[in-house]
């Protein structure tokens, strides 16, 4: 009973790798994505609090990472 539980566990864990090296590419463009949207909203957020323009700064910043995050996903979807 072991031997077909390790069996079942090596075949599940490389059918595990191959679905994460299949989807590295659209985890990496939603990554992206989500990653300039925080970056360019905090920095708009950080602008806002130190300038004191609330919350002009940070409304611009978070549609500026929209923009720059489909850029970038539609490049990779181009790309294909």
């Amino acid at each position: 009973m072991a031997a077909k539980n390790r069996k079942l566990l090596g075949r599940y864990t490389r059918e595990f790798q191959a679905n994460a090296s299949r989807s590295g590419e659209a985890a990496s463009a939603g990554y992206g994505l989500i990653g300039a949207i925080c970056l360019l909203g905090g920095l708009g957020f950080f602008a806002d609090r130190w300038l004191n323009t609330a919350p002009w700064l940070l409304v611009i910043g978070l549609l500026l990472g929209v923009v720059v995050g489909f850029y970038e996903l539609s490049k990779m979807i181009w790309r294909r």
